[in-house]
């Protein structure tokens, strides 16, 4: 009776374990795509994320992938992939912190951190209501760490929500809520503020948009769907800088909302019960005061001889400006590559790019993929572990294994990041912690 049913159980055992062995087969040779993936990324020197980024316990990590499916930036960008049956950071680089990956995963596997033991990040203490160690004021946004348009505008939002929650309406000339900065965050929060009636001020030292204001003409922004209060939901994906900000600003007119632009806040100090806020222009009163200006603050400048030069800047505006220019761009970062390119595609330009590392890590793939398709096709030069030596008005001196090279020079753009504005933070009494892979 056994020796009859064989041939049946082979009919249906055969397939099974043909399929069985295919999965496994495919397994496998995903698995070692990742692990030769991960190992390119370590050997270029890809290896720092530019922000919060996930730290994937092996003990916890059952090798479900469901971190790897939920990575808005997969399969575009390789950030997180399974090998041998565990998660891993695949391109540390390529990740930008959407943090979907924690939220995904069944086993809570899955830790989001600022910095890594090698690059710390100074992020100011904030509470899950976006409230400061100093009780009345708020942070949303960049400074927070979280440098995503999307999360910026729902942190704004949020914010708002926890300000209005505590809000005291004492009036006696004191607003409800200062906001300081109409970036992502801060002009989310102010079409919230103005929503729900509160009597607020929201000051800009620049323009509408903050540092997407500051980006090079042309330059796209990424983004996804995120609602705005009062405007409704903002179904952009990917569009350019100038598109973002008509965008912004059509909604700033048809809200009617107020901002004080050209204003830079010089100091917050406690008064009583509320804060005494004193900008370029005037002396203000508030109970509650919300932070949501960026983190670039200063620019960080080289520190050579020569620097002061008026041909030196720290911001690409306008690429047309460098038409038939030998121009100098300093820096690594997605801003640095981005100028670069700009500036290369304008008629009888020579650019160099001088950057201190051997490779672009701290930039976007698909930065790195132009920039080195430009270099390939001659559109520009490409100095790596470089340093300024000095600049002159008619030269800039480049010093690469001891040795110093001077090349003909009309401008020079440094992107070299900026300064957290830590010394402010502290002088108005809030926390600041350097990161080293840490929440």
């Amino acid at each position: 009776m056994n020796a009859l049913s064989l041939p049946s159980v082979a009919v249906y055992a055969l397939p099974m374990l043909t399929l069985w062995a295919i999965y496994i087969g495919t397994k496998q040779l995903s698995s070692r795509r990742n692990h030769a993936a991960r190992q390119s990324a370590i050997d270029a020197g890809l290896t720092e994320p530019a922000s919060l980024h996930p730290i994937i316990d092996p003990s916890a990590c059952v090798g479900c992938g469901s971190c790897v499916s939920a990575c808005p930036e997969q399969p575009l960008h390789q950030v997180l992939g399974l090998i041998d049956g565990k998660a891993h950071l695949i391109n540390a680089t390529d990740c930008i912190g959407h943090g979907a990956c924690k939220t995904a995963c069944p086993m809570s596997a899955i830790t989001l951190v600022f910095g890594t033991a090698r690059r710390g990040i100074d992020i100011p203490h904030v509470s899950p209501d976006y409230s400061t160690n100093v009780p009345g004021i708020y942070i949303a946004g960049e400074l927070g760490g979280m440098g995503l348009i999307r999360n910026a505008i729902e942190q704004g939002t949020q914010a708002m929500a926890s300000i209005r929650a505590l809000c005291k309406r004492t009036g006696n000339g004191k607003y409800d809520v200062v906001i300081v900065g109409a970036g992502p965050a801060g002009f989310a929060a102010t079409l919230a503020a103005h929503k729900h009636g509160l009597r607020y001020l929201t000051v800009e030292q620049e323009s509408l948009g903050g540092t997407v204001f500051q980006f090079p003409r042309g330059k796209l922004v990424m983004t996804a769907p995120v609602g705005l209060p009062i405007v409704g939901k903002m179904n952009i994906r990917e569009t350019s800088k100038e598109a973002l900000l008509e965008f912004w600003q059509c909604a700033e007119r048809e809200s009617g909302v107020c901002i004080n632009y050209r204003e830079r806040i010089d100091t917050i100090k406690q008064n009583g019960d509320g804060f005494e806020i004193k900008t370029t222009k005037n002396q203000y009163f508030t109970d509650a005061v919300l932070l949501a200006i960026g983190r670039r603050g200063t620019p960080r400048k080289l520190g050579v001889a020569g620097e002061e030069h008026p041909k030196v800047v720290y911001r690409l505006i306008d690429p047309e400006q460098y038409r038939g220019c030998r121009v100098l761009v300093v820096g690594g970062g997605d801003s640095a590559l981005e100028a670069a390119l700009s500036i290369a595609a304008e008629p009888d330009t020579e650019v160099t790019v001088s950057y201190r590392s051997d490779a672009f890590s701290r930039a976007k793939p698909k930065n790195r993929e132009k920039i080195e398709a430009a270099s390939d096709a001659g559109k520009l030069t490409l100095a790596m572990k470089s340093n300024v030596h000095s600049i002159t008005p008619q030269e800039v001196e480049l010093e690469r294994d001891g040795t110093i090279t001077a090349l003909p020079n009309d401008a020079a753009l440094v992107c070299a990041g900026g300064i957290l504005p830590t010394q402010f933070l502290k002088d108005t009494g809030i926390e600041v912690e350097t990161k080293h892979g840490t929440a």
